[in-house]
């Protein structure tokens, strides 16, 4: 393991004022955003999309990696060059989707857990070492894996049965050995325990289970030996259940104070940044939560910044069905733009 080349990489891909995109979704998850705009889904018209997102004149001052699908890093730009040369020869880091999805927990109904360390023969996948080698040799730097929590509520506002103590402990396991296999292979991992917004619970909830899946997590990595300055984080912000019709009286600033607060209670400071997921938020909203946790007042103790799918390229993918190539750049750069901003508490809404 290089942990000085871990530690270097974490810290590039959290740089001033840049942050990751992240490109990585499966081709059934592509497939449904590219039908929405009108598109049928091929092997080429992903390409070509994405290509097109990548080759974005000056996005390398914004993004500092691209996280990509497995599919996507064996691709080629449109003059024949590999998309991971591409990406690196703008100073961008390509990185890498590893995990193989979510499959049932055993004995706990309506939870997940995340696979894709065992090889997996009937799929075509070899096991996590043997991809995150091949990986790097392609040109990868850095690994994503993303655990899914769910929570339940009570009916009253409060912490249902979900999630069990099982699937923190099954989910916070399995992203703890996918994080020594990627840094013995080079790759920093990111680690990512989303607590889904799906539901009607409370944002207390989401802080006391987000809070318990961060520290389940780190004590894992804790106990597997995992490098953390060689690591970045993405988590969730503290927002209530999207079908919450209870807590109306939380305000953006609320999240932005309540995340920060959570982070500072759950994760070690030697971790070597946070890169926040964008979840079910609008694109302005994410940008906008980013943007008041950077202006606050105080010096938290990692760089925080932004890992974000949907809240930079939504505009871009309709533009590019309905106006072209040029118009997809065009909003893909402003979005770039506007997180970039927000890395430093300099966005604001009247520069939308």
């Amino acid at each position: 393991m290089d942990k000085a080349l871990l530690e270097a990489t974490a810290a590039a891909l959290v740089a001033p004022g840049k942050g990751i995109l992240a490109a990585d979704e499966s081709n059934g998850t592509m497939t449904k955003r590219l039908e929405g705009v009108g598109v049928e889904s091929s092997e080429e018209a992903r390409r070509a999309y994405r290509a097109n997102l990548f080759a974005t004149p000056g996005c390398e001052s914004a993004v500092s990696g691209v996280i990509l699908y497995d599919e996507t890093i064996r691709q080629s730009m449109d003059d024949g060059t590999p998309i991971p040369d591409y990406l690196n020869s703008r100073g961008i880091f390509p990185g890498i989707k590893v995990d193989t999805g979510t499959v049932d927990l055993d004995g706990c109904p309506d939870e997940k857990v995340t696979k894709g360390i065992e090889a997996e023969p009937e799929n075509g996948w070899a096991d996590l070492g043997t991809r995150c080698a091949e990986y790097f040799a392609m040109g990868a730097r850095f690994a994503k894996w993303r655990a899914v929590i769910k929570i339940t509520s009570d009916g009253a506002g409060g912490r249902g049965d979900l999630p069990s103590g099982t699937c923190i402990s099954a989910n916070a396991d399995a992203l703890a050995r996918y994080a020594v296999i990627c840094q013995e292979n080079g790759l920093v991992p990111i680690i990512e325990p989303e607590v889904l917004m799906d539901g009607d619970h409370m944002q207390d909830v989401c802080f006391v289970v987000t809070q318990d899946v961060l520290k389940a997590t780190y004590a894992q990595c804790e106990v597997q030996g995992v490098h953390l300055p060689g690591t970045l984080l993405k988590p969730n912000m503290i927002i209530r259940g999207n079908d919450d019709t209870i807590d109306i009286r939380k305000t953006r600033q609320d999240v932005a104070d309540e995340t920060v607060h959570c982070l500072n209670r759950s994760v070690p400071i030697e971790v070597g940044g946070v890169v926040f997921l964008s979840g079910g938020q609008s694109d302005e909203e994410a940008t906008d939560h980013l943007n008041l946790m950077n202006a606050m007042d105080v010096e938290h103790p990692w760089q925080l910044s932004y890992s974000y799918g949907r809240a930079l390229q939504a505009a871009a993918l309709k533009s590019w069905a309905e106006e072209g190539a040029e118009a997809s750049q065009a909003a893909f750069a402003h979005r770039a733009k506007m997180n970039s901003l927000a890395r430093s508490g300099d966005w604001d809404i009247s520069l939308e």
